[in-house]
């Protein structure tokens, strides 16, 4: 059997996770997890890009953040599960890369200028904001991971680390890379809509948590936006533009014909087509809702996951970093 390519991708610790971070993320790395020799990491460094002041809530945001990693199916066994600021070494692979790309490729990043819009950074972009995809680039490089399962909005950024890993393979070592270029994998449902149509967060109050119990995701879900001309049932709908159908073609995919064909007819009402979908959405997130119950139980356990993951994601970062320095002539 050929070797399998490597995997690696990560996400900031947000605390409990929602629907969009399941369907854009979460449920892809668990459906590669055997095709691909897996390595997943909490991004905490990361977060010190746009929140440099509440570093005191990354701890717990972690716990419950990789609580719901190993309640939804990932396996730490196959795929090591660790925390970005505990390999020392992505410091020092960030530091070098940081020498190999101008300040003008930086700006020139769509991701980042989305982000200093939304957030309203244009006077106060700090100098590890614009340089966070170089230590993107360090995350992945650093396991030479060859895929990495992205959002849209990271696609630049695999770019980004493809175009160093280029340049330190022409510099130090053009006769025997030491760096794969790695290529970014979407899922099939890349981004999903919060219940008000804006993009999903849980600032903004549009979440359904993977962890919500059965009646608050009934709950929420009778607040999610649907197609305005369609006010009393027996109006004809337009499935297309409703956020409801959105969900449904993710989580009741057996009945999307027959809940097209009752919205457009005006068969079927907004509150039933919601109620549906949320029934499909509490079946499916059933099983990771017991195992998160459990977990929670036994919290130790998720030490004991990051504990192992750290160490064995220490062991690869400190062999790459001694192939760095030689092929540099660091010795």
């Amino acid at each position: 059997m050929p070797p399998k390519k490597r995997l690696l991708s990560g996400m900031r610790p947000t605390g409990k996770l929602h629907l969009g971070n399941y369907v854009g993320a979460l449920e892809n790395w668990i459906k590669l997890q055997d095709e691909f020799e897996s390595y997943h990491f909490v991004a905490d460094w990361h977060t010190l890009t746009t929140d440099p002041e509440h570093t005191g809530i990354i701890p717990e945001n972690t716990r419950e953040m990789v609580t719901d990693w190993l309640a939804a199916g990932l396996d730490a066994q196959k795929s090591p599960l660790f925390v970005q600021s505990q390999i020392k070494q992505h410091a020092e692979l960030h530091l070098i890369f940081s020498m190999l790309i101008t300040t003008a490729r930086l700006e020139r990043n769509p991701t980042l200028k989305e982000q200093v819009r939304d957030l309203d950074l244009e006077t106060r972009m700090t100098y590890g904001h614009l340089g966070y995809p170089v230590l993107q680039a360090a995350d992945i490089l650093m396991y030479k991971g060859e895929v990495v399962p992205v959002g849209e909005d990271q696609l630049p950024h695999i770019e980004m680390a493809r175009e160093i890993a280029r340049r330190f393979n022409h510099i130090y070592s053009p006769r025997r890379p030491v760096f794969p270029e790695p290529e970014g994998r979407l899922s099939q449902f890349p981004r999903l809509p919060g219940l008000d149509g804006n993009r999903m967060s849980k600032s903004l109050g549009n979440t359904i948590l993977l962890s919500d119990p059965p009646d608050e995701i009934g709950r929420k879900m009778r607040t999610a936006v649907t197609d305005p001309q369609k006010i009393r049932r027996g109006d004809p709908g337009r499935p297309d533009i409703c956020l409801v159908f959105t969900y449904h073609k993710r989580f009741t995919p057996q009945g999307v014909a027959e809940i097209r064909s009752g919205c457009e007819s005006g068969a079927l009402g907004c509150v039933e087509c919601k109620r549906r979908c949320a029934d499909s959405i509490i079946a499916h997130l059933a099983p990771a809702r017991e195992r998160r119950l459990r977990l929670e139980q036994r919290p130790q356990e998720v030490t004991e996951v990051l504990r192992d993951g750290n160490a064995r994601a220490r062991e690869v970062a400190a062999s790459t970093m001694n192939e760095v320095r030689e092929a540099m002539g660091f010795g």
